[in-house]
């Protein structure tokens, strides 16, 4: 046999539709609450057996939302499945230098095959859960939060909470543009096309094209996808799912989207308002709640067709509105969006009109009734965001206590400062997520905060990108 006409690699590559149909059966495993010790066993098998298989990329955020990545070489992984560790102490927001070994617990019911154009070949992907060294799950870790407050819901209460983000960004020419800001302290339109505009081959919709492609591929259930209104600005919707299938499925949106305009040449940014001038990001987050199949929130002879429980679950938002403000914004550059001038979001009240409502009741049905939270940034941590809005629906305080703030219009903080100040001295927030967390959250924020100028003023300034939490690294921040 001739050697030279034997491929030197066979690693896994699997066709588009192909790929959509896999992902697909593996969302409903998941939605069908298969067992996780069935789907581990399930999994494995099919790790040994298909040879073509490389490596694992394993996933986890860390407290502020950023996206971890690591790859197990797959026979590694399927000899070391309960001794996955890391060094936490590198990652910012985790354990400290004297307690840095955390390790990872794989979440089976997450399993994604990948498209080998752009995740390489040989590949799949699962999420993790962060447990301390004996197993206990970590305090930082808000996935596995938003996870087990979940299945309390689910079990105690036949409750199922939806959420369907539509998560705007913008594209620029050259890779890597926003960590380069500080040596050319502006961005570079790929697009000056309008909302719902642009020519069928401009690299704004060729972009588009391609990363709605991969979205499929993995089974998110796309529904639309077009140019913004901003020049070079996207958006592509996908549809609701239950909160954590939804978080995980927030951060691969955005890792697909920066792959692809890296491949492209260009940067995908979800700075949530990096030109000033033009509108901003927003990943505005659509919330219902179903028992049994029905939707809570609908009454068609309700207000608006919101059912009671709607509004009260409004009211419980709203009232906690300064509290929620710097999970639901936590950058320095996410205030410049709630500027009233772009359709900023920053009035606490609630309108099936007014897109200056932070929350809006959208035109629905019995199936779609919702309420939409359109005060978040695209930069927020998923899980945070996803928990802190469910329990707060569901336990938060609500305007009886105040009847004051009912009566006038109140806005949201128009700095991180005021955000900060307004979440840490949040009696509910620290009863909800602990005292510890709330500390070293807002620790984080006002780190960051210190680096930046106090005043906003009318220009972008260079350490509101330079030190934002998706665009810096622990490399940066040690230098201080």
């Amino acid at each position: 046999m001739d050697s030279s006409s034997t491929p030197l690699r066979d690693f896994l590559e699997i066709p588009y539709d192909q790929l959509e149909e896999m992902n697909g059966e593996a969302k409903q495993a998941r939605l069908s609450r298969i067992s996780r010790d069935k789907l581990r066993e399930d999994r494995t098998r099919y790790l040994v057996d298909e040879r073509r298989i490389k490596a694992v990329t394993v996933c986890f955020s860390d407290l502020e939302g950023r996206f971890h990545m690591l790859d197990y070489d797959k026979k590694f992984l399927l000899k070391s499945l309960d001794a996955l560790t890391f060094d936490g102490s590198s990652v910012r927001g985790f354990s400290s230098q004297s307690e840095s070994d955390l390790r990872l617990e794989l979440d089976w019911s997450t399993f994604y095959w990948l498209p080998a154009d752009v995740f390489g070949p040989g590949k799949v992907l699962l999420f993790a859960e962060v447990r301390t060294r004996d197993g206990q799950p970590y305090p930082s870790d808000i996935r596995a939060t938003l996870r087990a407050y979940g299945d309390e819901l689910r079990e105690k209460q036949g409750l199922v909470c939806n959420v369907a983000p539509e998560i705007e960004g913008f594209l620029f020419k050259g890779r890597y543009s926003e960590q380069h800001y500080v040596e050319a302290p502006n961005f570079e339109l790929v697009s000056i096309g309008g909302y719902f505009h642009s020519l069928p081959g401009d690299n704004l919709r060729a972009f588009i094209d391609s990363a709605a492609e991969v979205q499929r591929a993995m089974a998110f259930g796309n529904e639309k996808d077009h140019p913004e209104v901003a020049p070079s600005q996207f958006e592509m919707n996908f549809s609701y799912s239950e909160a954590l299938i939804c978080a995980d499925e927030v951060q691969l949106y955005k890792l697909l989207c920066r792959q692809v305009a890296s491949n492209m040449g260009m940067t995908a940014s979800f700075l949530p308002k990096p030109i000033i001038g033009m509108n901003g990001s927003g990943m505005h987050t659509n919330l219902s709640f179903a028992q049994e199949g029905r939707n809570l929130f609908w009454d068609a002879n309700g207000r608006d067709r919101l059912s009671d429980k709607g509004w009260d679950v409004a009211d419980r938002i709203l009232t906690s509105a300064d509290d929620l403000c710097l999970i639901l914004n936590p950058s320095v550059n996410a205030y410049r969006r709630l500027d009233p001038a772009f359709e900023a979001p920053n009035q606490i009240k609630i309108s099936a009109n007014n897109r200056g409502a932070m929350l809006r009741i959208p035109m629905s049905n019995e199936k779609s009734a919702r309420i939409e939270v359109r005060s978040v940034a695209p930069d927020a941590n998923p899980y945070l965001v996803f928990y802190s809005l469910m329990r707060t629906a569901l336990e938060g305080p609500t305007s009886a206590a105040d009847d004051s703030k009912r009566r006038r219009t109140r806005f949201l903080p128009d700095h991180i400062d005021d955000a900060i100040r307004a979440f840490k001295s949040s009696r509910y927030l620290n009863e909800m997520l602990g005292e510890t967390l709330v500390g070293k959250y807002a620790e984080l924020k006002q780190i960051q905060a210190d680096r930046c100028p106090k005043a906003l003023g009318a220009q972008i300034k260079i350490p509101e990108i330079q030190f934002h939490h998706e665009v810096t690294n622990q490399y940066l921040w040690g230098m201080f």
